[in-house]
């Protein structure tokens, strides 16, 4: 065996081929012989109680087999961890609308559908609230913030500092809900043999799935088998389990054969999460020389009655700027709402919209170029905990940005270069997302014929995660990625972080670099491999409780060119510029898709996607792909994406940070400084729509 050169290399995906000749199973077209189908029936009302469900006409229908409503459903059990969204049909009370009420079980997908727009359902509905302020009298502090932050964090005298600060900004922004919707919807189909429940789920995690599921069926340890090999698409709508699993499972045990259940994407609108709308309120006090003296960040979200999701809006500004005096606080507001849960870079998404558009008015306010104002603010130390960073490269990303997008050029007055009906505008922000690992396990097997074997329960959602491990796998045992097999997705793998919070890569690189390791210190002793092969284990958990603190985050910056229709006031994005400082990157074609990929989803977030709540029927009235807007070709033309070449140590084996989510990072914001750029008019919610550029030209 001789050192190979795989990581880095912008190798194709390993299961191209398969995904684009169809031989690739996605969860809902996995074949299971005997299979019936499940349609799930949602509630019309957002609070109340179900009084009634005529199954009887519904039961008489062809190919129906059976209707699954809280009276005859299996009872689920329930732990002091478990997720109330997944304790599906177990009472008569509704907590929003779309929440699960029955389920119509046929022979084919058709049948059941059929059968569940029929389902008679009497409800006593009662009054609702789902209207989400800043001033709601039932706001209050959680006890943290998603996944476990200080809700409140204080340093120094920030009203002080404020008060007697050369220069104040003093600003509201808002953010509304915006919904994951990727490609492939939510499916699952389930199938038990005796006590033993095998599941394919479209999910980030089986390992996770697995659990949930285990404890509400009452099951013993190694009883559940979830598989998820080819996932399309999650953004962290899959990132833990969903009712659909559930209710498959359910099925299953009641009709006694397998059952598949497939949310349609209107039910996904309220069935598997979605980015809680936020308000954030943000004060900056600065010297007259630009220098901060105070930051304070304020955010409001909502929740559900059912269970709470708070988000970590504020987090970003505890570490981006130097400031002595620094507070952030987080409320929340129960609605009568689905729950919010994880959505590509949650927290730092919305936050660093409003921090990074705050950062804009003051660079303005002070006459400084809005670079300078984050380089003058640079920390050594992070702000508010005083832990050291293991890496920041900022100030070079914001340099080399600048280089490539031509900064230097720019005019820094508003509202002067115009091409015809068209205002130009160019706009900076600056991009964070932590850098941590979770532990993981995985297993390392070298075969007599000279090929290797890696096990581990990882799951690519399409962001070519199985290359990535193949290529890491292969130059930890000095061998051809031809050579290495990558086996993902199953549950029987054992215990792994799920494909979220950039954190997967860096996560189950560090467990297949431990047992690729491993393999080749037994090899070395045994000499030859044996005709039943050699297999390696490694766990990382105590490796990762063993190490330091420090602050671990990836960085980036991003750069904007708008053009704005004074007639219209559509906004086109001829330009963005992204440089990022993200530890190793892996693979570079992947690696630049990733990263392409989170900032288009930033143009959607500043331009086009909205959740718009109905408060007389509380709920999302735009629940289709029809009339809610995300980024299509037509709106993406030259994103130009690189990185700087950084190396951490200090992060895991591999020296990796995650891409995943720091691609939308500071993109919105960006985008909202260009068009203040272009227009003059500042726009501080988004999404940055045509009547509401019209209004502020008016």
């Amino acid at each position: 065996m001789t050192a190979t050169t795989a990581i880095g290399a912008g190798l194709n995906r390993i299961e191209a081929a398969a995904k684009v000749t169809g031989a690739a199973r996605y969860a809902g077209e996995i074949p299971l012989d005997g299979h019936a189908y499940g349609s799930v029936v949602q509630s019309t009302i957002a609070r109340g109680q179900v009084t009634m469900i005529d199954a009887d006409a519904v039961l008489a229908r062809p190919g129906v087999l059976a209707v699954l409503t809280h009276d005859n459903a299996p009872r689920l059990h329930r732990a002091d961890d478990t997720d109330a969204e997944l304790l599906v049909l177990q009472d008569d009370r509704v907590r929003y609308r779309g929440q699960a009420v029955a389920l119509v079980i046929a022979e084919t997908l058709e049948q059941a559908r059929a059968g569940a727009e029929l389902l008679d359902v009497t409800y006593q509905p009662e009054d609702h609230d789902v209207v989400f302020a800043a001033d709601h009298p039932r706001l209050y502090a959680p006890e943290h913030v998603n996944p476990n932050y200080p809700t409140d964090t204080s340093v120094g005298d920030v009203d002080a500092a404020l008060a007697s600060a050369a220069i104040v900004v003093d600003a509201t922004y808002s953010t509304p809900a915006e919904h994951n919707n990727p490609m492939e919807p939510h499916a699952a189909i389930a199938q038990w043999d005796g006590d033993r429940l095998t599941v394919y789920d479209s999910n980030q995690g089986a390992t996770s799935v697995r659990q949930a599921l285990t404890t509400l069926f009452g099951l013993a340890d190694g009883a559940v088998r979830v598989l998820s090999e080819h996932v399309g698409g999650g953004f962290g709508a899959k990132g833990s389990t969903r009712p659909h699993a559930v209710l498959a499972a359910m099925g299953a045990r009641f009709t006694e054969r397998p059952i598949r259940v497939t949310l349609t994407r209107q039910q996904m609108f309220a069935m598997v999460g979605y980015r809680t709308p936020t308000i954030q309120h943000m004060r900056l006090g600065a010297d007259a020389d630009a220098t901060l003296v105070a930051l304070e960040h304020t955010a409001y979200s909502q929740t559900s009655q059912v269970l709470e999701f708070a988000e970590q809006t504020a987090l970003i500004s505890r570490l981006m700027y130097a400031a002595p005096n620094l507070r952030t606080r987080h409320r929340v507001v129960a609605l009568d709402v689905p729950t919010p849960r994880w959505m590509r870079a949650p927290g730092e998404a919305p936050g660093s919209f409003a921090l990074e558009s705050a950062m804009d008015e003051l660079a303005t306010a002070c006459g400084v170029d809005p670079i300078e104002l984050r380089v003058r603010n640079e920390p050594s130390v992070e702000p508010d905990s005083g832990l050291p960073f293991s890496s920041r490269n900022l100030i070079a990303c914001l340099h080399e940005g600048a280089e490539r997008f031509g900064w230097a050029s720019r005019d820094p007055r508003p509202g002067v270069r115009r091409d015809g009906r068209w205002l130009i505008g160019t706009g900076v922000a600056s991009s964070t997302y932590p850098a941590r690992s979770a532990p993981s396990t995985a297993a390392a097997t070298a075969l007599a014929d000279g090929s290797f074997v890696v096990e581990i329960t990882a799951s690519d959602i399409g962001t070519g995660a199985r290359t990535a491990l193949t290529q890491i796998a292969a130059d930890e045992l000095r061998a051809p990625t031809e050579r290495v097999e990558v086996r993902i997705g199953d549950s029987d793998f054992g215990q792994a972080m799920i494909a979220g919070g950039s954190m997967g890569t860096a996560s189950w690189s560090w467990a297949i670099a431990k047992a690729c390791r491993e393999l080749l210190h037994t090899l070395h002793e045994i000499g030859t491999v044996p005709p039943e092969g050699v297999t390696a284990h490694a766990d990382t958990a105590e490796d990762i409780k063993a190490q330091a603190q420090l602050s671990r985050h990836a960085f980036g910056a991003q750069f904007a060119e708008v053009r704005v229709d004074v007639d219209t006031g559509e906004v086109r994005v001829p330009r963005l510029c992204g440089v990022f400082a993200a530890g190793r990157i892996i693979n570079a074609k992947t690696g630049r898709s990733q990263l392409i990929g989170g900032m288009t989803m930033g143009i959607g977030m500043a331009l086009l996607e909205e959740g718009v709540m109905d408060p007389q029927f509380g709920d999302y009235v735009n629940h289709d792909l029809a009339s809610y807007h995300v980024p299509v070709n037509g709106d993406v033309h030259d994103i130009d994406v690189s990185w700087i070449d950084e190396h951490d140590d200090r992060l895991n084996p591999v020296g990796v940070k995650g891409i995943g989510e720091i691609g939308i990072v500071g993109t919105a914001a960006a985008l909202a400084n260009a068009v203040w750029h272009a227009t003059g008019h500042r726009h501080r919610h988004l999404p940055i729509r045509p009547d509401r550029v019209l209004t502020s030209l008016a």
